[in-house]
C-alpha cells in the first residue's frame, strides 16, 4: 500500500487561552504525495512555521491528525525518514562542518562506516569540501544555509521539509539552493517548503498550499492558481486580499 509522503486532517492549533486564545490553524488538510515538491504560502503569521513544528512534532496539535509516510506523528517513529532545514540554522560553534555532519549521521542512528562515505559527498555537493575542518562559528549566512542543507540530508531521507530555506541568502546562495532542490526533486524526494520568494515558488513546485490566518485559501496545481495573464505574485495577492475583504463583510 503506498502511503501519502505528508498527510494532514483537520489540524487545529491555538495558543494562548480562554477569549486571548489565537487561533494559528483551523481544520488545516492537505496531502503531499511522494516525489512532489509542494510549496506552502502565505503572509507573514498565516500559520505556515506551526505547521511545520506540527509536523516535526515540536508542537502538539489542539486537533487533528498528521501523518508522514504512513506513521502517525507523536505516535509512530517518523523522524528517521525526515529531513529539516529550519529558516536560521543553528549549530554548535565549535565544531567543524565535518564533526557537524558527523554528530547529525549518529544520532539518525547511522553506521561510521556510512556516514564516513556520505560526508564527503555532501560537502562536495553544497561546495563546503574547503571548508570540512572550519569551526562552524566561523561560517557566513549562506554557509550555514548549505551546511543545513547537508545536515538534513546525512541520513538520505525520504521526506524533506525546509523553512524559508532560501532567506536572507544572496543570489548565488538562492541560486545554489534552487538547483539542489531541483536535484532533490529529480531523485525522487518529496519537498515540502515554504517560501516568501514566489519566483522560487513557480519554478520549482508541482502543487501549492496558500494559508492565510490558519485558513488554507488554496490547494493544487500551480498553473491552476495562476489567473490568465497574470503572474504567481499577482494571484498571491489576490486571493489574500479577497480573503480579507469577506472577513470583514
Amino acid at each position: 500500500m503506498t502511503y501519502p509522503a505528508i498527510e494532514i486532517n483537520h489540524l487545529r492549533k491555538g495558543f494562548g487561552s480562554g477569549r486571548k486564545k489565537n487561533q494559528a490553524l483551523s481544520n488545516l488538510s492537505l496531502s503531499i504525495q511522494p516525489g512532489e515538491v509542494f510549496g506552502f504560502l502565505g503572509p507573514n503569521g498565516a500559520g505556515k512555521s506551526t505547521t511545520i513544528k506540527l509536523l516535526l512534532h515540536f508542537l502538539k496539535p489542539d486537533h487533528g491528525s498528521l501523518h508522514i509516510l504512513g506513521k502517525a506523528v507523536g505516535q509512530e517513529e517518523f523522524r528517521h525518514r525526515i529531513g529539516y532545514l529550519s529558516e536560521f540554522p543553528v549549530f554548535y560553534d565549535h565544531l567543524t562542518a565535518g564533526e557537524t555532519l558527523l554528530l547529525s549521521g549518529r544520532l539518525s542512528g547511522m553506521t561510521r562506516q556510512a556516514i564516513d562515505q556520505r560526508i564527503p559527498m555532501l560537502l562536495e555537493r553544497m561546495n563546503l569540501t574547503e571548508a570540512a575542518d572550519r569551526r562552524v562559528g566561523g561560517f557566513s549566512k549562506g554557509m550555514k544555509q548549505r551546511l543545513g542543507m547537508a545536515n538534513a540530508l546525512v541520513h538520505d531521507p525520504a521526506v524533506l521539509i525546509f523553512d524559508e530555506p532560501m532567506s536572507g541568502l544572496d543570489p548565488v546562495g538562492r541560486h545554489q539552493i534552487k538547483g539542489l532542490i531541483a536535484e532533490l526533486k529529480q531523485e525522487g524526494k518529496t519537498i515540502f517548503f515554504s517560501s516568501h520568494i514566489l519566483s522560487d515558488i513557480e519554478a520549482l513546485c508541482d502543487r501549492i498550499g496558500i494559508i492565510h490566518k490558519g485558513v488554507l485559501l488554496y490547494s493544487g496545481g500551480l498553473r491552476d492558481f495562476l489567473v490568465a495573464g497574470v503572474g504567481l505574485e499577482e494571484s498571491f495577492v489576490q486571493i489574500i486580499e479577497e480573503a480579507d475583504r469577506a472577513s470583514f463583510a
